[in-house]
């Protein structure tokens, strides 16, 4: 038995109001865009199609057009611009153009309230966490944001740009929750502000301070403190991480 040929109907378009804006944020008093000469490829087709926005014409594609054609400007103004949903021929030119989502896009009310719950999200994700971290991950946080100032904050003002930090960039934050080298370089840090370990001038070598025996070498183009953290993880580094430890309570 022969199987019928199903057939595909295409998307019917949502009839609705749209609006675009400029992209880059300009907004000028007027700005006006190509309506003639304008091209889309139609890959069912194989061909490009030529695209052209007039008063009386029902379609965009000037290969089906009927009869005589009278051009219309497009003109954004204040860098906006509302088509109403009987305006079907100007949505279809202005979404097949390919100047959409380069000269200007479609101002999606949806995708932006999704994008700022997600954001909305993050941040209290990151807020809550850093109500419950404890100080030493505080500090080992802020330490990636602001450098060795951290040493000199007290516990209220660590806690205070902490929250900002989680605040301001939430995603960042949650990285550095998440990776347990931060801790280890802040642990690092610590001892060689405490003049523990001493890093040499040309940040290729940990040695103790009180007899300049060398802790490690630092790998050739990696961060000394990151790989002093990785250092931390070997069976060796984690007597010498515990020797430190004692240290920095004395």
């Amino acid at each position: 038995m022969k199987k019928e040929a199903i057939k595909k109907e295409a998307p019917k378009r949502v009839l609705k109001d749209r609006v675009f804006v400029l992209a880059n944020n300009m907004s000028p008093l007027t700005y006006s865009i190509k309506s003639t000469g304008v091209y889309w490829f139609d890959e069912e087709k194989g061909y490009e199609r030529e695209l052209k926005y007039t008063q009386n014409q029902k379609t965009p594609f000037v290969d089906e057009f009927k009869g005589d054609s009278r051009l219309e400007h497009i003109t954004f103004m204040d860098g906006v611009l509302s088509v109403p949903k009987e305006k079907q021929t100007l949505q279809m030119f202005l979404e097949l153009s390919p100047d959409n989502g380069k000269v200007y896009k479609e101002f999606d009310t949806v995708k932006i309230a999704t994008d700022e719950l997600q954001d909305l999200e993050l941040e209290i994700e990151a807020l809550t966490i850093a109500k419950t971290l404890e100080i030493d991950m505080a500090e080992a946080i802020m330490r990636v944001e602001i450098g060795s100032e951290v040493s000199k904050m007290s516990s209220k003002e660590l806690k205070r740009d902490l929250f900002l930090f989680a605040k301001s960039n939430p995603a960042l934050f949650l990285e550095l929750v998440t990776d347990d080298n931060v801790q280890l370089r802040n642990f690092g840090i610590k001892a060689t502000e405490a003049n523990i370990i001493k890093l040499s001038q040309d940040q290729r070598l940990f040695t103790w301070v009180s007899n300049g025996r060398k802790v490690m070498t630092v790998p050739f183009d990696e961060h000394p403190y990151s790989a002093l953290a990785v250092f931390f993880k070997t069976d060796e580094g984690m007597e010498i991480y515990s020797n430190i430890e004692k240290r920095l309570k004395d």
